[in-house]
């Protein structure tokens, strides 16, 4: 067998456009989203090679425009899960042994669709199933998870290029094996980039997987699988299947070859996932690999020093973009009463001018929570804060789902930092702010690091280095990406690699070497050449 220790494609970061009007690219997408509209899409899950169709099929709906019907989707139970791993320990062989440069080949090609023939296809799906704007969808989409693709690819042949040293006799070296069993992917609404990554990242590194997408995210989920078969992934690798939850965990949690989980999704599932593991521990072949990331609750913190402008536009940004659906999103913010009056002023005038409505009208800032049951416990959060005390709605607070899942940007005024909009994780468009005494800055950072039990994301602003490095120091444990003049959202692929600790989950560090190195199981080969013949050692003599 002709071979070669071959160097990959150069990976560089997916250029945005911009669908400015005028631009081809905003035709092409508005074409895309017309066509999708008009077609009923059929979701079947797959499962080895085939098109898995039930007898339940389920309605997929735009949350903007929660009477429209963009297609169904095919509901499983648990036979399926019992159909998908098996398909995924058969087809285990054959897919770990293929070469890692072929394995590679197929998601630089779901790369290459992804940004090319697929784009403006997928952006449409992101749009209209996830209510994104041209902006975040593209972003996410197609930048995020053409670099997830690419990057990963780089990071694997680093992997399998790192050797042990190797003494005069002997040769040592390492090889990076598949887990023993298969990988359970299971994936959220918010970031169609995330939903594709969970279930490759394991996949290109040898294991075979089994993917439950969330509900509300199976419409482009469902385009991802026509991508990965397009680019030539074998039947068996990636099996996706329409489940819900409690079903999957029942079947997978108890198998013995469940070999890991790559999760994205609330703390409180990923803890009974943990819990449930822990419980079956002496079920599997091996200790499982359990790597989640899991939410956040976020923080600006801006010290006397800061340029109020920049905190008020990362506030706007951080907490608004995609309804404050990202697990990075800003969620509270701690602001000094020195600036206070600028940066409300600068808020109050930039939140009026925000446009909230459907996808198809991309001057809209701002779309629609993802579902009901998202939009009323958002808007739980701020009935409550309307009638408590301590609190001021200050902007936005109005909630209407007759048409779309719309709440307002919403910016909340506290005077007690532990308020429960301060702590409690809320996962939409509504931030809640602290104003502290702006000598107070050193107690403040100890608010921020003690309040919630997350260590997602934050960011400092400052024009006071000092304040800066000391705010870095404090706030360590407190943010897993932390950010300096900046907005805590908007992680890039092999720049900034993205992941919490504390109840923000494993800090796996999706979008880096680490989390690869999760999904193979290491084994040291040590060769030596000439073996003594003789047990004696010289100072026996």
């Amino acid at each position: 067998m002709a071979t070669g220790f071959f160097n990959v494609p150069v990976p560089k970061n997916e250029l945005v456009l911009s669908y400015a009007p005028g631009s081809p690219e905003r035709e092409t997408l508005l074409n895309a989203i017309a066509e999708a509209r008009e077609t009923e899409v059929e979701a079947p899950m797959y499962i080895g090679g085939e098109e898995v169709r039930s007898d339940k099929k389920v309605a997929m709906h735009p949350p903007h425009d929660h009477q429209h019907v963009l297609g169904y989707y095919h509901a499983g139970d648990a036979t399926h899960v019992e159909q998908a791993i098996n398909a995924a320990m058969s087809a285990k062989d054959m897919w770990a042994n293929m070469a890692w440069d072929h394995r590679a080949s197929i998601f630089l090609k779901a790369a290459d669709l992804i940004t090319g023939p697929y784009r403006a296809k997928l952006n449409a799906a992101t749009m209209l199933a996830q209510s994104k704007t041209p902006f975040q969808a593209e972003i996410d989409a197609v930048c995020e998870l053409a670099d997830f693709f690419r990057y990963n690819v780089q990071f694997m042949s680093e992997i399998y290029a790192e050797q042990p040293e190797s003494s005069p006799g002997v040769w040592n070296r390492i090889e990076h094996r598949p887990l023993e069993g298969f990988v359970f992917a299971l994936t959220p609404f918010n970031f169609t980039s995330i939903a594709g990554n969970l279930p490759t990242a394991p996949a290109l590194m040898g294991n075979t997987v089994v993917w439950k997408p969330a509900n509300s995210a199976i419409y482009s989920a469902n385009m991802l699988m026509q991508i990965f078969r397009e680019a030539g992934l074998p039947d068996g690798v990636i099996n996706l299947m329409y489940v819900s939850g409690p079903v999957a965990g029942d079947v997978i949690f108890k198998h013995p070859d469940f070999a890991g989980i790559h999760f994205t999704g609330s703390t409180g599932v990923f803890q009974h996932i943990w819990k449930t593991i822990g419980n079956n521990i002496v079920t599997y072949k091996s200790y499982p690999r359990i790597v989640g990331e899991t939410g956040g609750k976020n923080f600006i913190v801006a010290h006397k020093s800061a340029d109020p402008k920049a905190v008020a536009t990362a506030i706007i940004r951080g907490a608004f973009e995609y309804q404050g659906q990202k697990c990075s999103a800003a969620s509270r913010a701690y602001i000094p009463d020195n600036l206070w009056p600028e940066i409300k002023q600068k808020l109050l005038d930039d939140i009026k001018s925000i446009k909230m409505g459907g996808v198809e009208d991309f001057t809209n800032f701002f779309n629609a929570v993802i579902d009901e049951k998202a939009f009323d416990k958002i808007c739980g959060y701020i009935e409550g804060a309307k009638a408590d005390n301590n609190v001021e709605v200050i902007s936005g607070g109005g909630c209407d789902k007759s048409t779309g899942y719309f709440i307002e940007p919403t910016v909340l005024l506290t005077n007690d930092p532990g308020y429960i909009t301060m702590r409690e994780e809320i996962f939409g468009p509504v931030i809640t702010i602290y104003i502290y005494k702006a000598d107070n800055f050193e107690e403040t950072l100890k608010l921020v690091d003690n309040t919630s039990p997350y260590a997602l994301t934050g960011s400092i602003f400052s024009q006071d280095r000092y304040a800066s490095e000391r705010a870095s120091q404090a706030l360590v444990n407190s943010a897993g990406n932390f950010y300096i003049n900046d907005k805590p959202t908007g992680a890039v692929v092999g720049q900034q690699p993205f992941g919490g600790a504390r109840a923000s989950g494993t800090n796996d560090k999706a979008g880096s070497k680490l989390n690869l190195q999760r999904w193979v199981s290491q084994r040291t080969i040590k060769e030596t050449f000439v073996p003594p013949t003789d047990y004696r050692y010289p100072f026996m003599d």
